[in-house]
């Protein structure tokens, strides 16, 4: 039911536990199995079947390309993925030297929707770069520099940490111009020396380590296409 878009899981659970679930009209109990030829209604409304679809989540390592194939033969992200992954694809990119927060999935519907330029999906960074910032120059970041001959748009910057040699920062943004991050600071001549994707919207790497690859929860499912 949670991966049909009914709610979450946890809601789905309190759901059958109420007696609102029926399947081929019989009050569903937890634990029971289903499959595409039983009718599930949701207090009384049909639950439609959709097709199962793969969903992965993966701490991107630095040296690796987000593409099924390069023409540079360079090491791709598809090469850490399980063997028994099936035909996922990534979601979005991290550019080459970028690590961090990844999605793979064969959901057209759902990569669509967590890239499309309208959605301005938030994702966070972990930003480094040598020496100090000045406040006008943050200010320029949280307001908008240009790319391309247009203003990106209000960005969330935090000093995270500094000192005379590095700062770090977390920076939120919605749009994913190529490269955008790293030239958003060449704008005000800061060099990006560590980049990491750690969070889409809410959801985070947990305790998930470098180059390692686990499959979404229903729950996260649930929240992306939600978001």
């Amino acid at each position: 039911m949670a991966e049909c878009g009914v709610a979450s899981r946890r809601a789905c659970d309190e759901l059958i536990k109420e007696g609102a679930v029926r399947v081929n009209d019989k009050i569903a109990s937890l634990g029971d199995d289903v499959s595409e030829k039983d009718e599930i209604t949701v207090n009384g409304k049909p639950v439609e079947h959709k097709q199962a679809y793969s969903y992965y989540l993966m701490n991107k390592p630095k040296g690796y390309v987000c593409t099924v194939k390069d023409d540079k033969d360079r090491k791709t992200v598809m090469a850490l993925l399980p063997d028994n992954a099936g035909r996922v694809y990534p979601v979005g990119r991290l550019d080459y030297d970028t690590e961090g927060l990844l999605l793979f999935t064969d959901d057209g519907d759902l990569a669509f929707r967590l890239t499309h330029p309208k959605a301005e999906i938030p994702k966070t960074y972990l930003v480094r770069v040598e020496g100090t910032i000045a406040d006008k120059d943050l200010n320029r970041l949280r307001s908008g520099v240009e790319l391309d001959g247009k203003l990106t748009h209000k960005a969330k910057v935090k000093v995270i940490e500094a000192d005379k040699k590095f700062t770090k920062l977390h920076v939120t943004i919605g749009e994913g111009k190529n490269r955008q991050v790293r030239r958003m600071f060449e704008s005000i001549g800061k060099e990006v020396v560590f980049l990491k994707r750690i969070r889409i919207g809410d959801m985070g790497l947990g305790s998930l380590e470098r180059g390692k690859v686990r499959k979404l929860t229903a729950e996260e499912v649930f929240y992306l296409k939600n978001l």
